[in-house]
């Protein structure tokens, strides 16, 4: 397959949540910022557009070219028939099947990179498929050591130290080695990827008031204080660590390119407050270009057109973005 611009491909997520709707609904708002390729079943992919009255030509790219005026379309089956808001664990490991087909695609050069769509993580496990999320997915897929987590938004970026974890796992998993790997994937390729020359990173405590002088918790003192101190001996511009319920305040935030969180639920929520419907999420350190949506499969939507692409859409952009 022939490419004239950027090629990315796009795998819906679960078949039962809103990710083939916002798929569908997205179609005519992507301005020719790519050419995209869904890694989907097409029985589906027509089916979900006739219950939202979306008339849509099919192009299947492995038989035919691609198609700038078509859904283009990347086969690929889903053994058990789709019911939009009924998840099945039958169809489990076809949702890891797209993302394989979609990753070999862009290993080989075929696509540019990856925007991945909504994922029920319990769904996929209950089917036996051991799946922690797509970031870690990903990083094991290539081989990646170290992946790190990002949401942005327009005005808001946030890093994960840690991702999918139990809150009673995170403090054992940040190490002086671990954040230091982290805070350096996230200064590199917000130099590289966001052209930004000298990034302002503030580092969140993992304890309430950072800490408190370790009155409230050890880790800031022992892991995140050194590995600040040392990366600010590299002449690189992180500061803290300080307390995320003041970190997350319009002064801070204004002076900052990033912030790095310490878990999931430190940073997520504010800039999901922030950005809900227009975030995506980044994956940093691949050796390719993954986005994707901030949000989930949203059982009780899919079908009803009553979903919202902005998301999607963003997710598509920023990944075009970081390909040029």
């Amino acid at each position: 397959m022939s490419k004239s611009k950027t090629r990315l491909a796009v795998t819906p997520g679960e078949p039962a949540g809103i990710g083939p709707d916002i798929c569908l609904q997205a179609f005519h708002q992507n301005s020719q910022q790519a050419e995209l390729i869904y890694f989907s079943d097409p029985d589906l992919i027509q089916n979900r557009a006739d219950e939202l009255n979306i008339e849509i030509p099919i192009n299947d790219v492995t038989s035919a070219p691609f198609d700038v005026a078509a859904f283009n379309v990347h086969p690929v089956s889903a053994p058990e028939p789709v019911v939009p808001g009924i998840a099945t664990t039958n169809n489990a490991g076809y949702v890891i099947d797209t993302l394989e087909q979609a990753l070999s695609s862009c290993l080989a050069g075929e696509t540019d990179g990856i925007v991945t769509g909504p994922v029920n993580k319990s769904i996929i496990n209950d089917a036996g498929i051991p799946f922690s999320g797509h970031t870690e997915w990903f990083a094991d897929k290539t081989g990646t050591p170290r992946v790190v987590m990002m949401l942005a938004g327009e005005t808001l970026r946030v890093a994960l130290a840690t991702t999918h974890l139990p809150l009673a796992k995170v403090s054992d998993a940040i190490t002086q080695t671990s954040l230091l790997e982290v805070a350096s994937i996230l200064h590199s390729e917000l130099v590289k990827k966001f052209n930004i020359d000298r990034p302002k990173i503030l580092v969140c405590g993992l304890n309430p008031h950072a800490g408190e002088n370790g009155h409230l918790g050890s880790e800031e003192i022992e892991t995140i204080i050194p590995v600040i101190k040392t990366l600010q001996r590299q002449g690189l511009d992180f500061e803290g660590p300080l307390p995320a319920d003041t970190l997350f305040t319009p002064n801070n935030l204004a002076r900052a390119d990033a912030v790095l969180a310490m878990y999931h639920d430190q940073g997520l929520p504010v800039l999901k407050y922030v950005t809900f419907g227009q975030g995506v999420n980044i994956t940093l350190g691949l050796p390719i270009v993954r986005t994707s949506v901030d949000h989930g499969t949203a059982f009780d939507l899919a079908g009803s057109g009553r979903s919202d692409c902005s998301s999607l859409v963003a997710a598509v952009r920023c990944a075009a973005e970081l390909c040029a």
